[in-house]
């Protein structure tokens, strides 16, 4: 089966879902404002440099969620999903994901943002399978650490060969969507590429490449 590969943040989601936790716990008074906004801010440029260390990034994103349990979480990122999350998924985007659906694809989102944010977000798509960088749990709680290989720049190609490996698809026909040149690893390794609403840099290698660029904003359309 051909594989349709969707990077999430800025690409089928307008908007960055990692970003936005971090603003929907600042408005909730549940993070200090200030800090926590600032350093929120900082990484967030830092990714879009492609400069982020995902490893200092994720302790300072997984610290709230290692002070909650499991319940409190779930409660906190229902209430997420309706305010902040929803209005940024485009009809574009939802109709983009059927027509693969509709070509019997395999559909998987692969993102950096942690699993804990991403999963119902997938599900909201109907995209069964989920790649993304996995908070370490202990004792039923979220820890500081990432488990296993972050789903990051080349991360991405990593966690993607380890979970074909169990399965009957291959790369062939693959298509990937991204808008950013921290996914170029991958955008390099399928059959088509496909950039989306794209940053600067990607945008100019999209267009030397001569990959495909599209539009999944609502003013787009």
């Amino acid at each position: 089966m051909t594989l349709a590969l969707f990077d999430l943040d800025n690409t089928l989601l307008s908007g960055d879902s990692d970003y936005e936790w971090g603003q929907f716990l600042v408005s909730k008074g549940l993070v200090e404002r200030d800090h926590y906004e600032t350093a929120n801010q900082q990484f967030y440029e830092q990714y879009k440099r492609g400069v982020l260390d995902i490893h200092e990034f994720s302790a300072f994103s997984f610290k709230p969620l290692s002070e909650r349990s499991m319940e409190e979480l779930a409660e906190l990122h229902r209430e997420f999903m309706a305010t902040a999350i929803r209005p940024l998924m485009s009809d574009a985007a939802l109709q983009l994901v059927e027509n693969h659906r509709h070509q019997d694809h395999t559909l998987v989102i692969i993102t950096a943002t942690n699993s804990f944010i991403t999963r119902p977000i997938a599900e909201a798509f109907g995209i069964p399978n989920l790649l993304a960088t996995e908070p370490k749990i202990v004792d039923g709680r979220y820890t500081r650490e990432i488990e296993g290989v972050p789903c990051f720049q080349g991360g991405k190609v990593t966690r993607l060969q380890q979970w074909l490996e169990d399965r009957a698809e291959t790369l062939a026909g693959s298509y990937f969507y991204s808008d950013s040149h921290n996914d170029l690893p991958l955008l390099e390794l399928v059959d088509n590429p496909v950039v989306v609403d794209p940053d600067d840099t990607l945008h100019k290698i999209a267009t030397h490449r001569e990959w495909m660029i599209i539009s999944l904003r609502e003013a787009g359309l």
